[in-house]
């Protein structure tokens, strides 16, 4: 059987998915396309397939629903379209480890996908996301993650309360600063820590600013005023991983 009808009821109801307070809801959302699918699968989190009917994926142990292209296209939020959709559980969240990026009101999906991707590459293993930070599940995020949200312990908290436990706890909490501080380079990392990106313009608000230990800096050109959030971040994760 293949769906036909932009208006059958199922299909409406995925369609809601992708506003946020739906995702939160069903504690579900959607990921476009092969990969994203694989990667959702692989990391047991897929919970059904879209797919256009006609084409195969070779994934038997999950239900597929087949649907007609223009039903696609109403699903998709890709300009060019989609062959395949998941519907993808919300990942439970996980106990804290040693590093730690806290994000402080990020808005750039691009951003949180490219610290997300950073995260894993440089063996942080928990993100966590200020309350007004864009929403993890957002589909650009989701898509500029290439995957790696699913393997990447991200959590949403009240920053203030998370930095007191996490000081009570014994965690050293770095600020990032474009100028002032200390080198990253030179700075003696600790084993547990946590560093703080703030929004793409405003920086760190001055509340989360105070709970700071130190602030650290990247050494760059004096003709460059400032980085992108995200690279700044990647940068600062290198960094402390080949410390």
């Amino acid at each position: 059987m293949v769906i036909t009808s932009v208006n059958n009821e199922y299909i409406k109801k995925l369609c809601k998915l992708k506003e946020k307070k739906y995702r939160d809801m069903e504690k579900m959302f959607l990921v476009e396309g092969y990969h994203l699918v694989m990667e959702a699968y692989n990391a047991k989190l897929l919970n059904h397939i879209i797919l256009l009917e006609g084409e195969k994926v070779p994934i038997y142990d999950i239900d597929i629903t087949y649907v007609s292209i223009d039903v696609m296209k109403k699903l998709s939020d890709v300009v060019s379209g989609s062959h395949i959709i998941g519907i993808v559980k919300k990942k439970e969240d996980k106990e804290i480890g040693n590093r730690i990026l806290i994000l402080d009101d990020i808005q750039d999906p691009g951003n949180l996908g490219t610290m997300i991707r950073s995260a894993r590459a440089f063996s942080f293993d928990t993100i966590v996301l200020g309350k007004n930070s864009v929403d993890l599940y957002n589909s650009k995020v989701v898509r500029s993650t290439q995957g790696m949200l699913f393997y990447v312990n991200i959590l949403v908290r009240d920053l203030g309360c998370f930095i007191n436990n996490l000081k009570e706890d014994n965690y050293v909490i770095y600020g990032s600063d474009v100028r002032d501080g200390i080198d990253v380079r030179e700075e003696d990392i600790p084993s547990k820590i946590a560093i703080v990106i703030g929004n793409e313009g405003n920086g760190i608000s001055d509340e989360v600013k105070k709970l700071c230990d130190k602030n650290l800096y990247i050494k760059m050109s004096d003709e460059v005023e400032s980085l992108n959030a995200g690279v700044a971040a990647s940068i600062l994760m290198y960094e402390v991983d080949n410390k």
